[in-house]
């Protein structure tokens, strides 16, 4: 099992060199190449966001687990929450306000239950961010639990280029 989701996150790490994002690039202070920053236009979301999707049910299927589709709520939910984690300047699951990722989902009108929330601060395209996820335990499992059926999943870019992430996992 661990060779398959390593096989499918390798792939999926050669798929999302295959389109070029915009970068800059350059020499630092240091003498050292300048990161590239991975900057999102406005006519790339859909796009994003189903990568994103058909990548988690490729793990998903993997897994043996089943798939999960777009939701509009839960997606409305993260897109607050990415923002307001830029607003804030720190990736925690709390927003500005005190809300918990249960009451963001709740107040975008999320019928079912949420099973949990990925955040990421980063300069990482996407799938990069999806494959750092699921190195780490936690944020797998929130990505694997059996029980999700939809997926929310959206960002926000400041002006420097760091990208605040958030997914949310919903039953």
């Amino acid at each position: 099992m661990i060779r398959i989701v390593s096989l499918l996150l390798t792939g999926l790490l050669v798929l999302s060199a295959c389109e070029a994002p915009n970068t800059s690039g350059g020499i630092g202070a240091d003498g050292l190449p300048l990161p590239k920053v991975y900057k999102i236009r406005n006519s790339q979301k859909a796009d994003i966001q189903f990568r994103v999707l058909d990548s988690v049910n490729a793990l998903r299927s993997a897994a043996g687990a089943g798939p999960v589709q777009l939701n509009s709520e839960l997606t409305a939910a993260a897109a607050t929450h990415s923002r307001d984690m830029s607003v804030q300047n720190r990736p925690w699951h709390f927003g500005s306000d005190g809300s918990s990722p249960i009451d963001r989902a709740q107040r975008a009108g999320y019928p079912g239950t949420l099973l949990g929330e990925n955040i990421s601060e980063t300069y990482e395209t996407e799938l990069e961010t999806l494959a750092a996820w699921m190195e780490v335990t936690g944020t797998r499992e929130v990505i694997m639990d059996p029980r999700a059926r939809d997926l929310g999943f959206s960002w926000h870019q400041d002006s420097s280029g760091k990208i605040w992430w958030t997914m949310l996992m919903g039953g």
